[in-house]
């Protein structure tokens, strides 16, 4: 301390608290280093023991001293801003962010992004490949607790709550963003992160631009050893380093991490350290007296630098040690003040001596309350420590009461099963927030809000309702707190088990069900335990079904039967009772309540207690338990309820049915019908009993999606399938029954053996009488039951539930209005008792203006005894009734006045008086359509049943018929909106308010959101409403999207068409109870706006019902909702409530289209459809796309192949069910080989309808059918019967089969011709059976017709070349030698015989068998047999022979070589010869050729007729039978041989010189290039030629030789090839390949016209968008030219945007000259014309014309066009118009000539004459003007 002191001396100034020192230079001297004594300076040091004190030097300039003590005051984090570089310390690491302490007790956060670039780059990469990256390390690996970091201050931001919230960042691009490269010096000590790891070291990220810094591998090894754990370094780890060289004036650095050398770096001079540069962690000297100093942190703007003298600080590298207090969280009494900071906080001395320091926030509990004065040194105050300050070792106090007096501090302070309170925060969708302390909230899941699920917890639950919980889970490390509201587990008194050790056998505890399983449940605990109760210890008794049973979240009580702690298993059971004596006594129970009760026995109950799913009852005499559930309460399925809620314990219910008895308890029924039915005997006991056809009287006992079970009182059930459930169509069981109901059954089966029966369930099955007698009974017994309620009310104490059991309907009471709600409904009171509150709905406050205070006189409709409501109505015929006498049985017209579920309330029209009437007619009639309910104010015919009003006070009477039914009004109650249209997130808001809208009401609102479908409009009052795209305009465009054109923001004023229900998505009637939870649907049309509304069709239930009004064939509007890719159909709708279905079949004939749907139509399209039906559900209207789909002769339809046939066919389905047939001959206009070979299942195919005469359809793929408009070559016509058959005709056909007469040949689907043996070949073979071998089915043949059999109906064919022209069809087989040959061959085989043995002998030196040939010699016996047979083709034949011997001659390796001779003796040998070495057909396999045998190949396979030279053989022996053959030629073979070849030469070369020769081969097309060089056609096709075989490559090549080849003077030829190479480009290329071929094609051709054919090629292709952009480039870039305006102008008429082209017109006349105006006027007029709306183009014609009456050219086009789309009353309405202007003689008769020429054409000849009279008339005016 003395030491200290001596340093700074005591005196002159004030205490100050902080640690650190601050330095302020005088702004002339930029070095840090160069010390003046005007130079002001402050320094402050921290205590261990005590607060830091300063000490200013005597200076001059005191008052300027001042201004730099006031300017360094304490940090907090007002004086923290953005840019700041300070000192921090790692205070915990998360996973995604560090906590970072800063001096002062701050602290900020380090979002994990914030680490540096190359640490960013992993985690995005990590991100995209979804799957974690092996060399990232998390940032709890990479960042210790007390790691000291610099920091930059990124943003100080104020969150939610209203606290300030600071943003850091490490990245070394931040942090040392004020150094440079050229400013690096050796010695300087930074802070950086490993950006990549090499293989001699790391490269280190220190964030200098244009400098890379390498840490070798040497300097980092001690680092890697201590403090590494011998691990490498990892990308993103935080480092600091110290520069030790520089190469390439800071280019690259050398760095080390030693730690010797970094703990004693000092900040120097030389290193050009300044207050510009300064950083945080350096130590240098201070002065004052030459001291280490570290500096905390640099202002940015100030360049206020504070220091600290701390020790720990002032080595660098070294983390803090001390990184907590030992007494966090104690409360601490009479703590003293040690100092007070103004806008900073407070000192205080703690007991031990130590300081702690309180923040100015935490001194009180709010701003206003805070005194300074009570902060007085050596005042004392409670406080209690809430954390702990690293960088400063002091421990944070608070004085917050809320602080000090809370539960927990921390999440550590929380343990599992403990029971805290909590405040509510906020209710979402998973769960409820819960706030439990100042820092801490946790989360009750949606499982957890109750014992039982809650649909509405907002209901039970508000925002800042305190709630007490138990903790599930506390994990403090992820700060993560589950909580449970469940009262069973909150209240438990039971063990808690939180780890598995603590489940001991035996252990009884509460716990949650997590998983149903079928082998059981899987039970929850605290802290994720979980354990399992097996199926059999689920209950004493057999589950077979546990989902049934039990439900998730569901709270039991368990017993621990094992546990495994070690493999964390655990075995549970619910079967608790562990008591012998209990089971005893249960059992003893069991068998006294089946003695004292039997099933079907009627007992007297007295009821015990009340469960929420019936009453627990006692059976009397014998107090036996029982339990009757609330819908065996009563016949009428909402009396249930209401019987339940005022039955009390103690009440007696008598005639009980006992219904069935089992171990666990009885089960009882009080439903009148089934009472009756015991009675009188009509229950069967057992299956024997039941007979088909019997009525039987039971209820639902449970609902499946196929079926209803009913349960009989004996204990039989049946099922009711759906389709016998109602006489209604039945989509969804639950909507026409509910479990408990009471109905009436017909036996229709039974099945004894399997003890099972079905039963119906339809109204016209189950008739028990007339349905007048059964409505009366049942609504007699409904309201006997209510009068019932009302007794058991009026025994109650309440005043108010006494009177409301006095009142009936029909009473008039006088009451007050006490005020009109929102809805229109009015609330009263003023009845008997002063708290009565009366309601009058909307249609019964009759239109009347009330206001609060009135009197009024009404009458009361009905009681509500469940909601304690009175329904009462002002309405003056009501109220004034008129006293007539009334006759029983009378038919009398009534007003709905009230509705409830089973009956209704009506007004008599003559009278007024109150008429109850039945809703249904049976116990099964309880499904209505929506159609069929009534409304209130509807009017209904009754037939009266009673005449005087009983204790009920209500006339009784049965409905009359329904076609009576009148909608006298239509006043509508208020809705609702709870959800959204179709999970529509705009629609969320504003759910819960009720709106007074009726169905034609105007409204105004805001544009909320803009779907493609929809549109969600917010209305005034917070309410939500929504467009459909039907209902926005009146004319909709084809391919245009309505929604579209509104905007979020825009204002719009709508009509009320109806009310969507958000779970049903269904549309409801104004009289739905539900209907005040709609969405109102909404109409912006301007029809409806201004001319009415059409309200949407709400009264048809059923979908079939809507959509019976449209007709086959009807054209509609729909929008397109989406494709559905499983069912192939686009999902549209015509209307909000009418939805239709497009197969994809039926959307498009374009195979393109198909294929990729989804670009084509979008989403909210409008698409014009033609109506084909109702689908077999009618819930959907089938639409189609290409016209009506009746599939009638001619049609052409897209269909689906189901199956391929061989040698038939295909068989094709089309959509609804329908398929045909395509015969094998109708697949293409050109039979080939394998005409099935491209069809397989599931393709789709575009068919011709031949004929509909069978059921199957008859179909045609011929393109010359299916798009007659391409003209495509019919190379093998159609040929359907014999008439189409001439004789001498050539035609193919498929080999069908071989006859004993001969081959049947297919010419037809029904036409087959047969060739006889002597006209199939040449070659006779041995067998016939050969016939089927190389004739098999399917094979196409050519043949000549050689006559037509009539008689036989057949025709008579030859395949003989001779005929045809053709190869012979069995020429491939080289078994089957020639007739002519084989006598030559037998006529000097004798003479030969020796010599070919000779040379067999010779040829086969290894001793190869008999019979194997080499392939060269197989190959010439087809050549030599070849080639006496048919001289004519010998061209043809060579070429194939020199084809076949290349490939040889490369193949074989036999060592024999063959050459190919002319001469005619060596012919004859070689035949001799292979005669010989030919095997019998039974000995071995016949010769086969290797590879196919091509007789049709190209010229340009052509071979030079010599044979090759300077080919050697393998060896001399292979050698000297080819020599001795030519030793053995005379001079005559030689002259022959000679002859022979220039004879084959001149024949090739006429055959090149063929102009009719089509090229087809590469070298054929490279002749023809050589010879015609500049045409671009050949370069086409050349290009054409290699695309065929998709060889792009090929095809550039040829485009790129064509562009250098073409002659630079022919430009079109060239731009021709650039065009190709374009549209190869956008066939087969890139977009960036395309890109670099239109730069060129721009560069060496006129711009303008390779931007119009590019433009061609993307409309062509279609792609649309890119074609758009490109006529933008072109108008900016050509804006004079008009054919580029012209071109855009056509090309968005083709897309049928009209608006857009008009608007184009605009801007071409804005940019254009004067003069070109009228042309391009006249040119968008034509297009107009063509492509657009004639009648708009007519305007702008007369326009012209109006303003230029003499341009003849105008008037021209004006007719041409006219004459192609108009009528001929048009057509010469403008001829008249023309004939009679005043233009030139000249002129006037070109005119003249038109109309005649046109009457000449088209008309008669009376009209021809009138033309001649009058231009006669013309000439003779014109003549006599002259005259005068």
């Amino acid at each position: 301390m003395a030491a200290l002191e001596e340093s700074f001396p005591r005196g002159g100034s004030r205490k100050i608290h902080k640690s650190e020192k601050s330095h302020q230079p005088s702004v002339e001297h930029g070095n840090l280093f160069d010390i003046s004594i005007e130079e002001e300076s402050t320094k402050r040091k921290k205590n261990q023991n005590g607060p830091a004190k300063t000490k200013k030097l005597k200076i001059e300039k005191r008052e300027k001293a001042k201004s730099v003590k006031e300017k360094f005051e304490i940090l907090s984090v007002e004086s923290l801003c953005k840019g700041m570089r300070i000192l921090g310390c790692v205070k915990e690491v998360n996973e995604l962010e560090l906590v970072i302490g800063l001096p002062n007790g701050l602290q900020g956060f380090v979002q994990v992004t914030e680490i540096c670039d190359a640490y960013t780059q992993k985690l995005n990469e990590q991100v995209a490949q979804e799957e974690p990256l092996k060399d990232l390390l998390r940032l709890p690996e990479l960042f210790s607790l007390g790691m000291l970091v610099r920091c930059v201050v990124s943003s100080v931001s104020i969150t939610e709550q209203g606290k300030k919230s600071v943003k850091l960042s490490l990245n070394p691009r931040n942090v040392n963003r004020v150094l440079s490269a050229e400013a690096l010096k050796p010695g300087m000590l930074l802070t950086g992160t490993v950006s990549s790891l090499e293989d001699h070291g790391y490269l280190v990220d220190i964030g200098v631009e244009g400098t890379r810094a390498f840490l070798p591998q040497q300097k980092a090894q001690e680092y890697i050893r201590q403090k590494n754990k011998g691990a490498k370094l990892k990308v993103g780890q935080y480092l600091n380093c110290i520069i030790e060289e520089m190469k390439g004036n800071g280019g690259v650095v050398g760095l080390s991490i030693e730690q010797s050398e970094i703990s004693t770096a000092i900040a120097t001079q030389e290193q050009n350290w300044n207050l510009n540069n300064l950083l945080p962690g350096l130590v240098l000297q201070a002065q004052v007296q030459k001291v280490r100093a570290c500096v905390l942190c640099v202002h940015p703007r100030t360049r206020a630098v504070r220091l600290s003298l701390r020790p720990i600080f002032l080595q660098p590298g070294r983390p803090l040690t001390r990184l907590s207090c030992q007494h966090l969280g104690a409360v601490l009494q009479d703590v003293p003040v040690q100092g007070f900071f103004n806008k900073a906080g407070a000192t205080f001395r703690l007991k031990d001596g130590a300081l702690a320091y309180a923040r100015l926030s935490h001194l009180s509990d709010s701003k206003n309350g805070f005194r300074p004065e009570a902060f007085k040194p050596g005042n004392t105050h409670k406080c209690r420590i809430i954390d702990y300050s690293q960088m400063d070792e002091l421990a944070l106090l608070s004085l917050r009461t809320s602080v000090i007096e809370a539960q927990y501090l921390k999440y550590h302070d929380i343990k599992t099963g403990a029971v805290i309170k909590g405040t509510v925060m906020t209710i979402k969708p998973f769960g409820m927030l819960v706030k439990v302390g100042e820092q801490m909230r946790g989360l009750v899941p949606a499982m957890h809000l109750a014992d039982i699920p809650m649909k509405n917890p907002e209901k039970k639950y508000h925002v800042g309702d305190e709630v007490k919980c138990r903790v599930l889970l506390c994990d403090p490390e992820a700060k993560k707190l589950i909580l449970t509201l469940k009262k069973t587990l909150v209240t438990s008194k039971l063990p808690v088990i939180t780890c598995y050790e603590d489940a001991k056998p035996g252990l009884q505890t509460h716990g949650a069900i997590l998983r149903v399983k079928d082998y059981g449940c899987i039970v929850k605990f605290y802290n994720d335990v979980q354990g399992l109760v097996p199926k059999h210890e689920l209950s004493d008794q057999h589950i077979p079904d546990p989902e049934k049973v039990f439900y998730v979240g569901q709270v039991v009580k368990v017993a621990v039967l094992n546990c495994e702690p070690s493999r964390e298993r655990m075995l549970l059971s619910f079967k608790l009772l562990s008591d012998p004596e209990r089971k005893n006594g249960s059992v003893e129970r069991r068998q006294k309540s089946k003695k004292a009760i039997s099933v079907g026995q009627l007992v007297d109950v007295k009821i015990l207690e009340k469960t929420k799913d019936g009453l627990h009852v006692a059976v009397l005499p014998h107090n036996i338990p029982a339990f009757l559930p609330t819908p065996h309460l009563s016949d009428h399925v909402t009396n249930g309820p209401l019987l339940y809620h005022w039955l009390q314990a103690g009440d007696t219910l008598h005639r009980v049915l006992c219904l069935s008895q089992s171990e666990k308890q009885v089960l009882l029924c009080r439903k009148p019908a089934l009472v009756s039915a015991v009675e009188d005997g009509q229950v069967p006991k057992s299956f024997s009993e039941i007979q088909p056809g019997m009525l039987l009287v039971g209820f639902v006992k449970s609902i499946k999606d196929y079926g209803v079970f009913v349960q009989f009182p004996s204990g039989l059930s049946g099922l009711a399938p759906k389709a016998i459930m109602s006489d209604k169509f039945v989509t969804n069981p639950s909507d026409h029954f509910v479990e408990g109901q009471t109905v009436v059954v017909k036996v229709t089966k039974v099945d004894e053996e399997k003890q099972r029966m079905l039963v119906s369930l339809r109204l016209s099955d189950c008739r028990l009488g007339s349905s007048s007698s059964t409505s009366l009974l049942l609504l007699s017994q409904c309201l006997e039951e209510l009068h019932g309620v009302r007794s058991l009310m009026g025994s109650q104490d309440s005043v108010l539930i006494q009177t409301l059991a006095k009142m009936t309907p029909g009473m008039v009471l006088d009451l007050v209005v006490q005020e009109v709600l929102e809805d229109g409904s009015v609330v009263l009171s003023g009845g008997p008792v002063p708290d009565l509150v009366l309601r009058a709905s909307r249609y019964h406050r009759a239109g009347q203006e009330v206001e609060a205070g009135q009197k009024r006189k009404a009458v009361i409709l009905h009681v509500d005894m469940l909601e304690l409501e009175v329904h009462v109505s002002l309405l003056k015929e009501l109220v004034n009734r008129k006293a007539r006498k009334l006759k029983k049985g009378r038919k009398y017209q009534a007003t709905v006045q009230h509705l409830e579920e089973s009956f209704a309330l009506a007004s008599l029209v003559e009278t007024g008086h109150l008429v109850a009437f039945s809703l249904a007619s049976h116990l099964n009639d309880t499904f209505r359509f929506d159609s069929e309910k009534l409304q209130v104010g509807q009017g209904v015919c009754l037939v009266l049943k009673t005449t005087e009003p009983g204790v009920t006070g209500l006339l009784l009477a049965v409905v009359g018929p329904a076609a009576q039914r009148v909608l006298r009004q239509t006043r509508k109650d208020s809705e609702t909106v709870d959800d959204d249209e179709e999970g529509d997130p705009a629609l969320v808001t504003g759910l819960r308010r009720q709106h007074t809208l009726a169905l034609g009401d105007t409204v105004t609102g805001t544009v909320k959101s803009v779907k493609p479908t929809h549109v969600v409009v917010t209305l005034e009052g917070g309410l939500v409403g929504c467009i459909h795209a039907s209902h926005i305009l009146d004319d909709v465009v084809e391919g245009s999207m309505p929604t579209a054109t509104l905007k979020v923001g825009q204002s719009v004023t709508a009509r009320v068409i109806g009310g969507r229900d958000v779970k049903t998505s269904k549309f409801l009637p104004i009289s739905h109870p539900r209907f005040i939870r709609t969405i109102p649907e909404l109409s912006i049309r301007p029809s409806e706006l201004e001319q009415g509304h059409t309200a949407l069709d709400t009264y048809s239930a059923s979908p079939g019902e809507k959509i019976e009004h449209y007709q086959a064939g009807q054209t509609v509007t729909c929008f397109l909702k989406k494709y559905n890719v499983v069912k192939k159909w686009l999902e549209v709708d015509i209307a909000p409530d009418i939805r239709g279905r497009i197969p994809l079949l039926l959307a498009s004939l374009s195979f393109k289209v198909l294929k990729h749907p989804d670009k084509k139509f979008q989403i909210g399209q409008a698409l014009r459809a033609t109506v084909v039906g109702p689908d077999s559900s009618r819930a959907f209207l089938c639409l189609s796309l290409i016209g009506p789909h009746k599939l009638e002769k001619g049609e052409v339809a897209m269909g689906r192949v189901v199956k391929v046939t061989p040698h038939k066919g295909l068989t094709v389905a089309f959509p609804f069910g329908r398929t045909g047939t395509v015969s094998v001959f109708h697949m293409s206009d050109s039979y080939s080989e394998t005409p099935l070979e491209d069809f397989m299942p599931q393709k789709v195919v575009r068919c011709y309808v031949l004929s509909t005469a069978d059921h199957m359809l008859t179909l045609s793929l011929r393109l010359s059918r299916t798009n007659p408009e391409t003209k495509s070559k019919v190379e093998d016509p159609e040929i359907d019967s014999m008439q189409d058959v001439k004789a001498g005709q050539l035609l193919r056909g498929y080999v069908q089969s071989i006859e004993p007469s001969g081959v049947l040949l297919g010419l037809g689907p029904s036409v087959v011709g047969l060739a006889q043996f002597s006209h199939v070949s040449q070659s006779s073979p041995p067998k016939k059976d050969l016939y089927r071998k190389y004739l098999p089915e399917g094979r196409l043949l050519t043949a000549k017709v050689l006559r037509l059999n009539h008689n036989k109906n057949l025709v008579e064919l030859s395949f003989l070349p001779t005929d045809t022209g053709r190869p012979d069809v069995l020429s491939v087989s080289p078994e089957l030698p020639l007739q002519k040959q084989e006598e030559r061959a037998k006529a000097k085989e004798r003479d030969r015989k020796e010599e070919s043995q000779q040379r067999k002998e010779k040829k086969n030196p290894k001793g190869q068998k008999e019979g194997k040939l080499p392939n060269k010699e197989q190959t010439e016996v087809k050549r030599l047999g070849k080639r006496e047979r048919q001289d004519s083709e010998g061209v043809r034949e060579r070429v194939n022979k020199r084809q076949k011997k290349a490939n040889l001659l490369e193949e074989d390796d036999s060592g024999v070589e063959v050459y190919y001779r002319e001469g005619e003796e060596e012919i004859e040998e070689t035949k001799v010869l292979l005669r010989g070495m030919l095997p019998k057909p039974a000995e071995v396999p016949r010769l086969r050729l290797s590879s196919g045998f091509l007789w049709d190949v190209g010229l340009d396979s052509l071979t030079p007729a010599l044979p090759p030279r300077g080919e050697s053989s393998d060896s001399e022996e292979d050698e000297k039978p080819h020599q001795a053959m030519h030793k053995k030629k005379s001079k005559k073979e030689r002259e022959l041989e000679k002859q022979q070849s220039e004879k084959e030469l001149s024949r090739i070369e006429e055959a090149l010189m063929d102009p009719r020769r089509q090229p087809g081969s590469a070298d054929d097309f490279d002749r023809l290039v050589l010879s015609s060089p500049n045409s671009s056609i050949l370069w086409l096709q050349y290009m054409a030629f290699h695309l065929q075989a998709t060889e792009i490559e090929k095809a550039r090549a040829v485009a790129e030789r064509a562009l250098k080849t073409i002659s630079f003077r022919e430009e079109q030829e060239k731009l021709n090839v650039w065009v190709a190479l374009l549209n190869l480009e956008n066939m087969y290329g890139s977009p960036e390949s395309l890109s670099k071929v239109f730069e060129r094609a721009v560069q060496y051709n006129e711009p303008l016209k390779v931007f119009l054919h590019l433009a061609d090629i993307y409309a062509k292709s279609e792609k649309f968008q890119e074609a758009g952009e490109l006529y933008n480039r072109m108008l900016k870039r050509f804006r004079q030219e008009k054919a580029v305006w012209v071109k855009y102008g056509a090309f968005l008429l083709r897309r049928s945007q009209a608006g857009a082209c008009r608007r184009v017109l605009q801007r071409a006349l804005e940019c254009l000259p004067t003069k070109e105006h009228m042309d391009v006027i006249t040119k968008f007029a034509q297009l107009e014309f063509q492509l657009g709306d004639a009648e708009r183009a007519k305007a702008i014609f007369e326009n012209m014309l109006s303003t230029y009456p003499k341009r003849t050219d105008v008037w021209s086009v004006f007719i041409d066009l006219t004459i192609k789309h108009s009528s001929q009353k048009e057509i010469r309405d403008l001829f008249e118009r023309v004939i009679h202007l005043s233009l030139a003689p000249k002129k006037m008769k070109f005119f003249f000539k038109r109309y005649l020429d046109y009457e000449k054409q088209h008309g008669t000849e009376k009209d021809v004459l009138a033309v001649k009279a009058k231009a006669l008339e013309y000439v003779e005016a014109k003549s006599s003007v002259l005259e005068d």
